[in-house]
């Protein structure tokens, strides 16, 4: 179950709900997760900078707002016995903003800055050049079946 927490009145979150299975559908986990992750649970925070600010700060020591944090759980949840895969959070204003710089609808960026934090909930990442090659490759695989080929990560 995909559970989505709408704090911006995005206006249409069934398609981050969409990015967020396909991307579970596609793409295969890395370590410390069953190939059946495709049926774990996760959250989506859809928020505003001043909150990301506050948890890129508080939980990796970085002193900016971003456009995108996950956090991984990996854990059976004691009530449901489903796994969690953890939490996406988005700051919406960064996603409008980027939009609008790269010439694309927000919900187009809304879309792949889910599509990246599935992935690092997933294991993926891009702290070197060869796990960079790996996860763009993915993410580019899942955007281009959501008809957003054209559409990159701002780095």
């Amino acid at each position: 179950m995909i559970h989505i927490d709408n704090q911006m009145d995005f206006r249409d979150s069934s398609l981050l709900e969409r990015a967020a299975l396909l991307t579970l559908e596609l793409v295969p986990p890395l370590s410390g997760l069953e190939p059946d992750s495709a049926h774990g649970d996760l959250s989506i925070v859809l928020s505003d900078d001043r909150h990301l600010h506050e948890l890129n700060l508080d939980y990796l020591g970085v002193d900016s707002p971003t456009d995108v944090l996950s956090f991984p759980a990996a854990e059976i949840d004691p009530e449901t016995e489903e796994l969690y895969l953890g939490d996406i959070a988005i700051s919406i204003p960064r996603a409008i903003q980027q939009a609008q710089n790269a010439g694309h609808p927000v919900e187009a960026e809304a879309q792949l800055l889910v599509v990246h934090g599935v992935l690092h909930l997933l294991g993926y990442d891009h702290s070197t050049d060869e796990e960079k090659a790996v996860m763009w490759a993915e993410q580019a695989r899942v955007l281009e079946r959501l008809g957003l080929s054209r559409i990159q990560i701002q780095e």
